[in-house]
């Protein structure tokens, strides 16, 4: 099995993630849900703009976002993982926001109301490399090109 579908799988099974940011050295951890775009290239949070994590990011755009796939899957072909996935965040264009939106909603269809709502920003992570985590000797680096 090779590690980029490993990740996809992590991502396609996991729902919840904890997104990093910072503002002057100072870390700030968020429980957000996420979704993976473009197999393992994207991931998309959403966010109020009157957040902490809004603000650091329209500062400095950099993020790790950890997701694991420990609780979310049962008896299955592949490991359990830990990735976590470092980036910079963008808000996502007006031209792209209605498809991304429902992208969001087929998966968190619960957060119709959030989404709706005029303070609510999308923001596309552009994953440059995952670290992929299969124990305290197993560490990888995956590097994500542009052909992902």
């Amino acid at each position: 099995m090779n590690t980029t579908d490993e990740i996809q799988h992590v991502l396609d099974v996991s729902r919840f993630a904890v997104m990093a940011t910072q503002q002057k050295g100072q870390p700030h951890a968020s429980l957000m849900a996420f979704i993976p775009m473009s197999g393992i290239r994207y991931l998309i949070i959403a966010t109020y703009r009157t957040t902490l994590k809004y603000s650091n990011l329209s500062k400095d755009g950099r993020v790790a976002v950890l997701i694991n796939n420990y609780i979310a899957t049962g008896p299955s072909k592949y490991r359990d993982l830990v990735i976590t996935a470092h980036g910079i965040a963008t808000e996502v264009t007006d031209d792209d926001r209605d498809r991304v939106k429902q992208a969001y909603l087929a998966r968190h269809p619960e957060f119709h109301d959030f989404l709706a709502s005029s303070d609510c920003a999308l923001l596309r992570v552009v994953v440059s490399t995952y670290e992929v985590v299969g124990g305290t000797e197993d560490v990888q680096w995956h590097p994500v090109g542009d052909d992902v």
